[in-house]
């Protein structure tokens, strides 16, 4: 289940009941009145809170999705999953556009980086990977801020589009988290600990 609330008055404003299983991981676009989710059901929805409803649903993990995160400017959500897979996928025409597989374990999250070119995921392998996504930027798109629509190129799905840049090694059991810095280039991870 998914809820709305308006924390300042403390009340639920909306139920969103069309799931089947439990929500992993969810973000609001920063401009639009949208909501992505994903989860147990292996499904990402897009919400409009507004109209109240699922928009669409994209499909293609085939195990469950740990996070989802809209692109600060581009028509993109991405997302992480059990499947050992982190996928980007563009709302817009509703595809995914880019496949990005190397860790050998749960991707438990990946998100964008604030202003660069880059996605840092952290997964059960005991890796943090930063990817290069300026290729796939490059080939998919410009962006058109007066209308929001994308333009996009010819060969949506084609390979060198994201690259694994930098692997960081050093945790000693699986990641569950990493962030970037908002302007400094670090990332901060997290992961389990030894139990005595």
């Amino acid at each position: 289940v998914i809820q709305l609330w308006d924390y300042r008055m403390g009340t639920q404003l909306e139920r969103f009941e069309e799931l089947d299983g439990p929500v992993r991981g969810i973000h609001f676009h920063s401009t639009q009145p949208l909501f992505v989710s994903g989860g147990d059901d292996y499904k990402i929805k897009v919400w409009n809170y507004k109209q109240k409803r699922c928009l669409f649903t994209l499909l293609g993990h085939l195990d469950y999705i740990r996070t989802v995160q809209f692109h600060h400017e581009y028509p993109w959500v991405i997302s992480a999953s059990d499947d050992q897979t982190i996928r980007i996928w563009n709302w817009q025409s509703r595809s995914c556009i880019a496949v990005l597989t190397g860790h050998n374990h749960y991707v438990m999250c990946a998100s964008f980086h604030p202003t660069e070119d880059l996605v840092v995921s952290a997964s059960l392998d005991q890796t943090v990977r930063v990817w290069d996504i300026s290729g796939l930027k490059k080939k998919t798109m410009t962006p058109n801020k007066e209308e929001g629509l994308p333009r996009v190129g010819a060969d949506l799905l084609g390979t060198g589009d994201a690259v694994v840049k930098h692997v960081l090694e050093g945790h000693e059991r699986g990641v569950n988290w990493a962030a970037f810095h908002q302007t400094f280039p670090l990332i901060v991870s997290g992961a389990a600990t030894e139990r005595a």
